[in-house]
């Protein structure tokens, strides 16, 4: 044993402090840039995020230079309860990311550019005199995390990997926030949520991250991205390392870049104002064109394209055809199961225990779970698949799919 010290220079709030500790090793991406994880995990990792170092510069290039000296990740075991953390210098990741093609490297984008929106520039966050959380001034604010995080993501990928695929994630981004809105109360569909008295959790929703995303297109659309550009490099390099409230965001953008576009109404009422610079992808478009004979160039997006879209689909067709039900690409498998407990095809329900005892990223676990206790056959499967997966899940996880199967089931 023996000791050993770390210093950081840089401040940052205290809600994005992490360890990890365990038989881990690592493989460089680039200069500044690494991945650490366990030794059967680390090459298929390196693999998967070799473009690392390539997004960092294209961030810096836009927005200014990465000031948290390294930028390395960690692959975390299945339990890891999200898809990313941009835990400063360190972002924990999802194995479920490891799809094998770097179709999935979104998410590293994503956590990098937080490194810029959310790390180096946060939503407020402290405590009053008594050490309580100040929810309301604080997560209230979450869209200035994620809002201008996922515009940064859909840059990186448009330079890195062309404007088809950043189209691509912005349509399914658009598609499922209104799935989601559908559901919420419209209290909740506004970007400055009030908070008072919640668990800051029931605002981590879509809202935030693709309602946000869009505003910021919006405002691109409006200013043309040349000056757009500079306005953002100029926010980050003006609120370098603090943290600023919606109210500070509002004062700064008024005054720097007017661009006639309505701010509260997208921020404090509810919906997607009409005038939104809506995405379009013309890859999805062809996807739509009718039952497909090649398939050999689809990327994630286009099965996921294909999949949500059908209205009435012929599962075992899908199945015989494309093989679905043993995909190794998580979101893909994710979906089809989904799909296999709506319609009760039994080929992909039967791989649904497998699945939710595999894996334990609640973005996966939560749709499904809520899917089986729709019919009371399903309830009794969810409860008996939870009774095996819950001591592998991770407590964040535990108390999310707790409240879905075990409450329901007491209710």
């Amino acid at each position: 044993m023996h000791d050993s010290t770390f210093r950081m220079d840089q401040p940052i709030p205290s809600y994005l402090i992490a360890l990890a500790a365990g038989d881990l090793a690592f493989r460089p991406l680039g200069p500044r840039s690494g991945v650490y994880a366990e030794p059967s995990v680390v090459d298929a990792a390196a693999h998967e995020f070799a473009d690392t170092e390539a997004m960092i510069s294209t961030v810096e290039q836009m927005y200014g230079p990465y000031r948290w000296d390294r930028y390395d990740l960690l692959v975390l075991p299945p339990s890891f309860p999200f898809g990313g953390m941009e835990n400063p210098r360190l972002t924990f990741a999802t194995p479920t990311v490891l799809a094998g093609d770097r179709s999935l490297v979104s998410l590293v984008a994503h956590e990098l550019a937080h490194s810029w929106s959310g790390n180096l520039v946060t939503n407020a966050t402290w405590s009053d005199w008594s050490g309580n959380l100040v929810t309301n001034a604080t997560w209230s604010d979450f869209w200035l995390n994620e809002g201008f995080t996922v515009y940064l993501e859909r840059r990186v990928l448009e330079r890195l990997y062309g404007g088809a695929r950043e189209a691509m994630e912005a349509v399914l981004g658009r598609r499922e926030l209104d799935r989601e809105m559908a559901g919420l109360p419209e209290s909740d569909c506004v970007l400055d949520i009030d908070l008072t008295g919640r668990d800051p959790d029931e605002g981590c929703t879509l809202v935030p991250y693709e309602k946000g995303a869009l505003l910021l297109r919006t405002l691109e659309r409006a200013a043309g991205r040349e000056r757009f550009d500079a306005f953002l490099r100029s926010y980050f390099d003006h609120f370098a390392f603090r943290s600023i409230t919606t109210a500070d965001f509002l004062d700064y953008i008024r005054r720097e870049l007017p661009t006639g576009v309505d701010l509260d109404e997208w921020i404090f009422r509810p919906g997607v104002p009409a005038g939104a610079a809506e995405p379009h992808s013309d890859a999805f478009t062809r996807v739509e064109a009718g039952w497909p004979t090649d398939t050999r160039e689809w990327t994630t997006h286009e099965w996921l394209h294909f999949l949500r879209s059908e209205k009435d689909p012929d599962m075992a067709r899908i199945d015989r055809e494309f093989h679905l039900t043993e995909s190794g690409n998580s979101e893909i498998r994710h979906q089809w199961l989904l799909m296999g407990v709506q319609r009760n095809y039994e080929p992909a329900a039967s791989k649904v225990e497998q699945f939710l005892c595999s894996v334990g990223r609640r973005k996966f676990l939560k749709p499904i779970y809520t899917e089986l206790m729709k019919t009371p056959e399903g309830q009794a499967r969810a409860r008996s698949i939870y009774a095996k997966a819950r001591p592998g899940y991770h407590p964040i996880a535990q108390a999310t799919i707790d409240g879905i199967v075990l409450q329901a089931a007491h209710s």
